[in-house]
This record gives C-alpha cells, sequence and structure tokens, in this order.
C-alpha cells in the first residue's frame, strides 16, 4: 500500500516503500515519461537487503499536481526539497540515491544541497558535460519535445484526451528504449491511464517549463574549467542505445564529480531501470553495502 509524505512547499509525495527496516536505505527516483512504478524491476531485486523508498516526484502520479509558479515550485531544487524532507521524514541518513532522466537531475540536486544526507549516487543520463554539444542539428532532432512543452499548445492538444497521451508516451518509449526492447501493453495502459488525468500531462510537463530540461541546463551549466564537483561517490550507468544521450558525452564526468565510475549498458536505451534492472540494481546494491562488509 503507498503511502502519502508530508507536505514540503505544499506538496505531498506518493511512495512505496520495499524492503527491511533498518536496511541501508534506498531512493529511487523517476523519469519523464514515466511515474514510480519506472522501477517496477529494480525494486524486487533490492528488496531483501535494503530499505527501498520510490517516490512520485511533484506533478507525478499520486503526488501533488498543484497549478502554481512552475519555476519557483516545479525546479530541480524544488523537486530537491521534496526528497529531502521524505528523507528526513522517514528518519533516513546515508542514503543510496538513484535515478535517470528527470530523476537524476533531481538526484544530483539533492547531493549538492545535502550532500550528507547522501552516501552515493547511481545515475544514468543526464549528466552534466554536454554543453554546446546540445545544439547540433542530430541533439536538436531529440530534444525537440523539450520546446514543444514550452508551449501552451502542448496541454491544450494532449492533456486529458487518453488517445493523444497514449500515441505521445508510446512514441518516447519505443524511440528511446533499445531495439529489442517493447513495453508491455498493459504497463503502458497503467501508464497511460495514470498520465490522462486532467490535469496530469500537464503537470508532468512542468519539469520542462520551469527551465529544467536539458537544453536549458546545458547551455547554463559552468564550464569544466569552473565547474563545482559534486563529491558524493557516484556510479554512472549509461545506456548505448539512448538517442537522447550519445556515449561520447560521458567525456567530461571527472569535471563535474569528483569520485565517479563509469559503467555501460550495452543492451539498454534511455529507460534503465526496465532495460537492465540487474545491473541497475546491482550498482545499487554494492553501493548500499556497509563499508567493513566482506
Amino acid at each position: 500500500m503507498w503511502s502519502r509524505s508530508a507536505p514540503v512547499d505544499g506538496f505531498r509525495l506518493a511512495f512505496d516503500r520495499f524492503g527491511v527496516r533498518g536496511a541501508p536505505p534506498v531512493v529511487l527516483l523517476h523519469g519523464w515519461p514515466g511515474n514510480r512504478h519506472d522501477y517496477r524491476r529494480v525494486a524486487p531485486l533490492l528488496s531483501g537487503a535494503t530499505d527501498v523508498i520510490v517516490p512520485d516526484l511533484r506533478g507525478f502520479g499520486g503526488s501533488d499536481k498543484h497549478a502554481v509558479a512552475v519555476r519557483h515550485f516545479y525546479s530541480a531544487t524544488a523537486q530537491a526539497a521534496s526528497i529531502i524532507g521524505l528523507i528526513r521524514e522517514l528518519g533516513l541518513s546515508q542514503v543510496v540515491l538513484a535515478g535517470y532522466d528527470v530523476g537524476s537531475r533531481v538526484a544530483q540536486s539533492v547531493a549538492r544541497m545535502e550532500p550528507d544526507l547522501v552516501s552515493a549516487l547511481v545515475l544514468s543520463p543526464p549528466l552534466p558535460g554536454a554543453g554546446d554539444r546540445v545544439l547540433t542539428a542530430r541533439a536538436q532532432s531529440e530534444f525537440w519535445y523539450q520546446a514543444f512543452h514550452q508551449l501552451p499548445l502542448a496541454a491544450q492538444l494532449i492533456d486529458g484526451n487518453p488517445e493523444a497521451v497514449r500515441e505521445y508516451l508510446r512514441h518516447f518509449w519505443s524511440h528511446w528504449s533499445a531495439p529489442n526492447f517493447v513495453v508491455p501493453e498493459d504497463d503502458l495502459e497503467r501508464l497511460v491511464s495514470d498520465y490522462a488525468l486532467p490535469g496530469a500531462f500537464t503537470a508532468s510537463i512542468a519539469w520542462y517549463r520551469a527551465g529544467a530540461g536539458m537544453i536549458a541546463q546545458s547551455l547554463t551549466e559552468l564550464p569544466p574549467e569552473r565547474a563545482i564537483k559534486i563529491h558524493v561517490p557516484t556510479d554512472v550507468l549509461w545506456p548505448q542505445h539512448d538517442p537522447l544521450f550519445p556515449r561520447e558525452w560521458s567525456d567530461r564526468l571527472d569535471s563535474y564529480f569528483s569520485e565517479v565510475e563509469l559503467h555501460v549498458a550495452f543492451d539498454a536505451g534511455h529507460f534503465t531501470p526496465l532495460e537492465c534492472p540487474e545491473q541497475f540494481a546491482e550498482l545499487v546494491l554494492i553501493r548500499a553495502r556497509p563499508s567493513d562488509a566482506a
């Protein structure tokens, strides 16, 4: 049975909790277009040895979707504030924080804002270091949706329209995943039933409207020589078949993280928690293992 957090900035988060209370805590952060159920294949692999918390971010799933100023309440730091609040509410410390897509960016923000709460990060793209490479013709042909989401037309065409939601989400789950990965139709329908509720799609793209998308962030991030590094130990799981984030964009990780190890998911696309759950879970479990373990 899912639970609801105490409010932060007026937003309450829906979250699931699995595993062993008192075991090393793990918080898993989902992406767009998804929700906390993105981790349905990872959580069972972790629950025997860890305390697993999987929230819906602000604007997603069962979490609050307030129609408020997006730049203040749906930014990366605002999303991170809710995750920090949830960690503290549950009395957790030294959390392994893992995420992909939107969840990756939120996890990085938490690590910058409250590094003492986080023992390690396990991340899939986006990661810092792309810089102006997001402006190449190839990249722009993939990131078009972020500009589209800024238009009122996006919500007018899609929000509350189940057929439009279904085909829009199907495009991303098909195009961003590896060639041999197919989302089961039942799983897609469950996601559509969530995103097709009136106001749900609009709330989900508040992240982009807040200026938190990849293009905006890449063009405003500090260059490698001036970067302020994240000092939390970090594992990066980079998918080989992600059309949004070519593997060559991993070349500057050392400039943004003081302790980082790169791993490649050779058979996966963008949705690493579902496309390579064993590899994702293994990295989390290694980080969650007590340092004095044999």
